[in-house]
């Protein structure tokens, strides 16, 4: 069994799926600690010609809080963001079938921080057809107090998983070795640029999966999702 395990990003980009698709199964964190400078709550998109960030706010809380203890600002203006998206987007190829997509993901009702990522993460994957199994770490029996690298491990050796598949940004932080010795291949996937028509301006690279989703079609964006990349 191929697996996979990442924290969950909101609309993230296209290689993020890639690695959903490559795998049996894909384990999303709950149980780790928020991180106010990475991309959970917040991704870009185009906007005029360049990229251009869009964010869901959170309540103040403690810096360490797990992402699953944290909730959504009461003040998140649901239909601003609408509006925003709406505006950058209204005349691409694909709004129509797009956008009543990112309305049920950004209305959602729950206030809890990953039960909101959760859900946009499943809608997404079930728009772009990926029928891989999704899990959450929490429910999975393992020492809490692991951490990088021996999480991963105990994460796979506890659903039987024979290999694990993390993004290219992890080459530095695993052991292809210490993998071995637990009688689990250690591979990680390299997105290969995926290129298309933004109304005619210079192409901007790696943005949100909304962008992807606005200007191509779903077939396209199925068969890149399938085989633009590389497994090494």
């Amino acid at each position: 069994m191929n697996l996979s395990i990442m924290q969950p990003y909101f609309l993230p980009y296209i290689g993020y799926f890639q690695l959903i698709q490559s795998v049996d199964t894909f384990i999303v964190y709950d149980n780790i600690k928020y991180t106010k400078k990475g991309w959970i709550n917040r991704n870009r998109f185009l906007q005029n010609g360049k990229d251009a960030l869009f964010s869901v706010p959170l309540k103040n809380g403690s810096d360490s809080l797990d992402i699953r203890d944290r909730d959504i600002a009461e003040h998140f203006r649901k239909d601003k963001l609408l509006n925003q998206l709406k505006e950058a987007y209204r005349r691409a190829p694909c709004f129509t079938q797009t956008f009543p997509l990112i309305e049920k993901i950004v209305r959602y009702e729950d206030t809890n921080l990953f039960r909101f990522l959760q859900h946009s993460l499943v809608k997404t994957c079930e728009h772009l057809g990926i029928g891989t199994e999704i899990r959450i770490s929490s429910g999975i029996a393992v020492e809490p107090d692991l951490k990088g690298q021996d999480k991963v491990l105990a994460l796979c050796e506890a659903v039987g998983a024979k290999t694990y598949v993390n993004a290219i940004g992890g080459l530095e932080l695993y052991s292809k070795d210490t993998f071995r010795k637990k009688g689990i291949e250690l591979k990680f996937i390299r997105s290969k640029p995926f290129e298309y028509a933004q109304f005619g301006e210079p192409f901007v690279p790696w943005l949100s999966i909304i962008d992807v989703m606005m200007f191509n079609r779903l077939e396209a964006i199925r068969a890149c999702i399938s085989t633009h990349y590389e497994l090494i």
